[in-house]
């Protein structure tokens, strides 16, 4: 019995034994069979992965190949693009194509590019500047290296070229010719804006010229002042019309056009109040609202400068690598509009010029561009804006190979003591004026000048965002 009990047993154990075995070995299975599972979807996914991978690398190896290819001809394109966008712009306007009809009719397409292409382009453009930056810093502290000259001249050769890019098939006229249609629309609705039919009850947005700082800042000031009432609807009126403006005894007239047909005296009368500014919301149901400097504004609307109105931004994204810089040119522009005196004058400055020494040094960076970009030697001319009339003298001796152009009487009368006259204002005005039209500008933005020379290119140029370097800062708005 002892031995039959032991032999119960060890069957048992052994039964046991082995059902713990196919038990152990169908759980293998189970797990195999889901683990190729697993595996076979990881797989999948995987190829899936990879076929997208390698269809993107073919067609970034092919919009490669086609680059280098415009490159190495200098901006000359095998073929347009298949189909051509013909968008149209949401002015809250009646909408208008962005290219004059003439051009369309003439059979130049209305979007040549996509907003995708432009900006891709823009982004190489800076790209490349950014490396010449960057390897001109490594340049100038290690100018012994036998590449040095070798390879800035080589970046210079890919600067021009990109330069080049950017006027393929004439885009770059068909660029302008946007932007100058969304600035005469603007221009027009401005103007509509400031001569309302009846002064008396137009809602007015009432400014104070005077503000305790320089030109540039006052008229950043009253470019500020003006965008506000854009974007409220009102019809904005200086402060006393502008005849005590400190810069000349004249007041505003001395130098700009009226900015509106309406005087102070007709919108806010006696019985009047003007109310002060408070915000967007509660200033909304007074006819007359008076605007506070911008250091002490409270309840600040949202379209205060660097931002630009939503209906222009698919568009202005598309035509120009500074939306709010363009914006911001327009209400400039149309303040600084020229009597006859000051367009006498300026055009006098502008017929003699045909259109620190790190300005100088920037300055034939760009003229070193420009002849790799056209291909043929370029004359050397500069205008040069400055409160220093020792500067011009210096110029002219530093620099020989260079014509300089400019006014000695404008950098005497822009010196501080005699800086309020009205032969200094009319002088800082051509000064900025004659900025605004050379095709490169070299500045310090921390300059309201500068900035406002910079600004005003773009109602010349269109856009003039890779025309310009700033020695100090980025573009900022401040007024």
């Amino acid at each position: 019995m002892q031995q039959l009990g032991c032999s119960m047993r060890r069957a048992a154990m052994a039964a046991v034994t082995v059902w713990l075995l196919i038990l152990i070995y169908l759980s293998i299975g189970i797990f195999t069979i889901q683990s190729r599972e697993a595996a076979e979807r990881r797989n999948e996914v995987l190829f899936v992965k990879y076929g997208k991978a390698m269809k993107e690398v073919g067609v970034l190896r092919e919009q490669n190949e086609e680059l280098m290819r415009l490159l190495k001809e200098k901006g000359v394109v095998a073929a347009k693009e298949a189909q051509l966008q013909q968008n149209k712009l949401p002015f809250a306007l009646k909408a208008q194509s962005a290219v004059p009809s003439s051009i369309a009719e003439n059979g130049t397409p209305r979007y040549l590019f996509t907003k995708e292409h432009e900006i891709a382009r823009r982004d190489l453009d800076n790209s490349i500047r950014e490396l010449f930056f960057y390897l001109n810093s490594q340049f100038e502290k290690n100018d012994g290296l036998p590449f040095a000259r070798h390879a800035m001249n080589q970046v210079l050769s890919l600067l021009g070229q990109s330069a080049a890019f950017a006027d393929i098939d004439g885009s770059e006229k068909w660029r302008k010719a946007a932007l100058t249609t969304i600035s005469a629309k603007i221009q027009s609705q401005l103007d509509r804006l400031q001569n309302p039919n009846d002064c008396t009850s137009a809602r007015s947005l009432i400014c104070q010229l005077n503000k305790g700082c320089g030109f540039g800042c006052q008229l950043h000031h009253v470019t500020y002042c003006f965008i506000v009432a854009y974007g409220t609807n009102r019809t904005l009126i200086l402060l006393h019309d502008g005849l005590d403006w400190n810069y000349s005894e004249k007041g505003w007239t001395a130098a700009f056009l009226p900015i509106s047909r309406c005087k102070h005296a007709d919108v806010s009368k006696d019985e009047v109040k003007e109310k002060d500014w408070s915000s967007v919301a509660m200033s909304a149901p007074h006819r007359v609202v008076k605007l506070p400097f911008i250091d002490g504004m409270h309840g600040r609307p949202s379209f205060l400068p660097l931002a630009f109105p939503e209906f222009f931004a698919s568009d202005l994204l598309k035509l120009h690598s500074n939306p709010p810089v363009f914006f911001i040119s327009q209400f400039l522009r149309y303040l600084m509009r020229p009597n006859d005196e000051l367009a006498k004058r300026i055009s006098e400055a502008a017929s003699k010029v045909p259109f620190s020494e790190e300005y100088m040094k920037w300055t034939e960076y760009w003229f070193q561009v420009e002849e790799y970009r056209i291909g043929r030697p370029t004359r050397r001319r500069i205008y040069i804006a400055t409160d220093d009339p020792s500067v011009f003298a210096e110029a002219k001796e530093k620099y020989s190979n260079y014509e300089v152009y400019g006014d000695v009487a404008i950098a005497d009368s822009a010196q501080t003591k005699k800086r309020y006259s009205s032969d200094s204002l009319l002088g800082v005005i051509v000064d900025i004026e004659m900025l605004a039209r050379c095709t490169y500008l070299v500045c310090t933005f921390s300059s309201q000048v500068c900035r406002m020379g910079y600004e005003l290119m773009q109602i010349r140029v269109g856009d003039a965002g890779s025309r310009f370097h700033s020695l100090d800062d980025v573009y900022y708005y401040g007024g």
